[in-house]
Order: structure tokens, then C-alpha cells, then sequence
């Protein structure tokens, strides 16, 4: 979408605006204002024309310009119908150099999670992947990981679902007949590029189970859908990017709002890592680097960077 017409929508939504005005604010003619409200229009755009001139008076359901009107954070929406991965395209774009931009699309065919799981994306999720240039050394760029199940967490609790978060990038609902009680509402993928003292690019790749039908759920996974009803994904996916821009760049109120969320400080925990190495006792805290301190036995402790988590019965 061209920047000119991203303008122009901007603009109507600051409230009613003369085609002429718009034209000179723009530095463009009022055949090409003209041009540009026609096609959002054809977008799906409620576009009044009335003497006091145009009024935008109604919006998608979804979209990127649906999603960045009234948006009150700094992203750069770029929207799909479809696409393989929004990782993989967020990947590209970080690449290219974007920053600020959040890659969504209305499903997708080869999403992931942990490991190259395979993650089913059918229409009605959230599927959405942030470009990110963060000032932060590399060993705390997990925080950002923190801060996106946070924001995925609040944006849920506003649509009527009691979320939590499960270390280390899960959003889950307590209390759902799977898991020891879990079931999954949404996974965080967060990749990186960079050297030992600094951060070239980040993305954070969200998928996130709105309004997605229950008889298409994976096993062990539920919805927004499932739980409280339709909700409006334009909104949800604003209150993400709000919530995240606002703790993005303060590492210990992220980190702190993770605690008070967390569904798994406290509970028993069986943890997996790469070389199935398994570490198994009461999960504690996280470290400021967010790392899962468990307590192994006594007064002994483990630091686990990254691993399979989950939460089982004490021994």
C-alpha cells in the first residue's frame, strides 16, 4: 500500500477533511485524493463525502490499514491474505532493512513453532510477526519474548479469557482438561541476528488462536473463539502492539509483569532440553535474562536457559 494512501487514511481518521486541504497537506492533486479514497473504498473502507468532506465512518473487520487506524504504537503493518510463514517474510523484510513493521497475514500454510513444530494457522487466528531493531545486548533479547506473551496474555484477559503465561513462550488457560490442567492459546517464536555484543534484527513471530473454530484446534490447544465468543481480531491485535510497544523498551517492567502472569512460577515442572537432557523440580523464578530457575531438591538449584517445559504432578 502506497504511503500516499496510507496518509490520506490517516487523515480521515483525525475526523472530517476537505479534499482540497488534503490534497495541499499532501503535496498531491485532488484527482489523485480522489483516487486514493476510491480505492480505499474498494477496500473495504466506509468513506462519507459531505460538505465539511470526507469522513471515514466505518473500517474492515481485518487488514493491515484496518489494523494501523487509531493504532496507538509506531509499526508499519504489512499485510497478506496468505503466506508460508510471517517469520519467514519477517526474516526478509529485517533483512531488507525494515524496522518497526509487523508482518500479518490471514493464515498461514507452513507455520511454526519450538523445534520446526509445525503450527496449524487457519483463518481466523492471529498470525503476525514484528521486525524489531532493539537496543538491547543479546542475552536479554528474550525480555522481548516476555513482553509479547504479556501483551498476548492482557489482550486476551480484555476479551473475556483467563490467560497465563507458560515458560518459556507459551500462553495457556488454567484450569482446560489437557496438559495438567493447560491448554494452549497461543506460542511466541523469537529469532535473532547479530554479533556476541550486538543486535542486528529481532523478530518476534506471534500465533495466537482468536477466532479460530474449535473443531480446527490442534489437540491440547483452545481459542478466544472457544472460550468467550467472537471477538473483534482488529482490536485484539492492536492491544498486542500497544502492549508491547510499551514494554519493549523497559526490560523490568516487562519482567515483572511476566511474573504476575506467569502460570508456571510455582509449579512442578518437568523441562526437556535439546540433548534430552531432563531437569525435573519446582520452578522458582526467572532470572533477569529470562532463564527458569527450578529447585532441584534441598537447597539446589538449576538455571535452564531453554528446554520443553511442562507442568506435572510433584513426585
Amino acid at each position: 500500500m502506497s504511503d500516499t494512501r496510507r496518509a490520506v487514511l490517516d487523515a480521515l481518521a483525525d475526523g472530517p477533511t476537505p479534499g482540497p486541504a488534503l490534497a495541499d497537506e499532501l503535496g498531491v492533486s485532488r484527482a489523485a485524493v480522489w483516487k486514493h479514497v476510491d480505492a480505499l473504498r474498494d477496500a473495504g473502507f466506509t468513506i462519507d463525502s459531505g460538505h465539511d468532506g470526507y469522513t471515514l465512518a466505518g473500517v474492515p473487520d481485518y487488514g493491515g490499514l484496518a489494523v494501523s487506524v487509531d493504532l496507538d504504537a509506531p509499526f508499519t503493518i504489512e499485510h497478506h491474505d496468505s503466506l508460508p510463514s510471517t517469520n519467514d517474510r519477517a526474516r526478509e523484510r529485517a533483512t531488507d532493512g525494515a524496522r518497526d513493521t509487523v508482518v500479518l497475514a490471514t493464515r498461514q500454510t507452513s507455520g511454526r513453532g519450538r523445534r520446526d513444530r509445525s503450527w496449524e494457522s487457519p483463518a481466523g487466528g492471529v498470525w503476525a510477526s514484528l521486525v524489531l531493531g532493539p537496543d538491547l545486548p543479546p542475552a536479554r533479547v528474550p525480555l522481548l519474548t516476555f513482553a509479547a506473551a504479556v501483551a498476548v496474555t492482557d489482550a486476551a484477559r480484555e476479551a473475556g479469557v483467563d490467560a497465563a503465561i507458560k515458560w518459556p513462550n507459551d500462553v495457556v488457560v488454567p484450569g482446560e482438561p489437557a496438559a495438567r490442567g493447560n491448554r494452549k492459546l497461543a506460542g511466541i517464536l523469537t529469532e535473532m541476528e547479530g554479533e556476541a555484543s550486538r543486535v542486528s534484527w529481532v523478530v518476534v513471530g506471534l500465533g495466537v488462536n482468536v477466532n479460530v473454530d474449535p473443531a480446527a484446534l490442534a489437540p491440547g490447544a483452545t481459542s478466544v473463539r472457544a472460550l468467550a465468543g467472537e471477538t473483534d481480531r482488529r482490536v485484539f491485535v492492536q492491544r498486542v502492539l500497544e502492549r508491547f510497544d510499551a514494554l519493549r523498551g523497559r526490560p523490568e517492567a516487562a519482567l515483572a509483569a511476566w511474573r504476575e502472569r506467569a502460570a508456571t512460577l510455582g509449579e512442578h515442572v518437568r523441562i526437556t532440553q535439546d540433548d534430552d537432557n531432563t531437569i525435573t523440580g519446582r520452578a522458582v523464578d526467572v532470572t533477569a535474562h529470562g532463564a527458569l530457575v527450578v529447585a532441584t531438591g534441598g537447597e539446589s538449584t538449576t538455571v535452564v536457559h531453554a528446554g520443553d517445559c511442562q507442568h506435572v504432578r510433584p513426585a
